[in-house]
């Protein structure tokens, strides 16, 4: 059997070392995400550079007015940033451009007074257990669970915690309400 030069050697170590980190906390911690679209206007805009927090929906469930990347339901391999709306066991009314969670007028501060929630064809999501209803901050750009329906917890891929580009706009998210 031959021996592995020292050379050879020493990069492979390298190279593992450099990179086993960065794959341990890509698989497991935090991912980047880039916004693509104005659906979460004003609170994201078009190119953000989001890291997204995968390992605390490991541990804790989502929570209302959380904002969330998650694989499209149409096509897995997309993946879309909403904001929670509804949570498993809600029931989720669209009427007159407001949003009514089991009954009782949402309050919604993350985006500005007068944004019109519009409906589609369905305007009654009853959620189920492991269900979530998603709507974008921007309701008239937004393709959400008013289009497609309510989102699976097993799409959910994690939370935002950090924009760090624009680097001017750096901030820590938590729970809007």
């Amino acid at each position: 059997m031959k021996k592995i030069s020292p050379l050879i050697r020493e990069l492979l170590e390298v190279i593992l070392i450099a990179f086993l980190p960065f794959f341990i906390i890509s698989q497991f911690i935090a991912r980047p995400f880039i916004v693509q679209g104005a659906s979460m206007e004003p609170s994201f805009q078009n190119g953000n550079y989001l890291i997204i927090d995968i390992i605390s929906y490991k541990l804790n469930d989502p929570e209302r007015g959380d904002v969330v990347v998650f694989r499209y339901p149409g096509n897995r391999s997309l993946y879309y940033i909403k904001r929670i709306i509804g949570l498993p066991g809600d029931h989720v009314s669209l009427r007159d451009g407001d949003v009514f969670i089991n009954g009782k007028m949402a309050q919604e501060k993350y985006f500005s007074l007068g944004a019109d929630t519009l409906a589609f064809n369905r305007t009654d999501f009853p959620l189920a257990e492991n269900q979530f209803f998603v709507m974008g901050d921007n309701r008239a750009a937004s393709f959400d669970s008013r289009n497609w329906g309510p989102l699976k917890r097993d799409d959910i891929i994690g939370n935002v915690r950090f924009r760090i580009w624009p680097l001017l706009e750096f901030e820590f998210f938590r729970n809007s309400n």
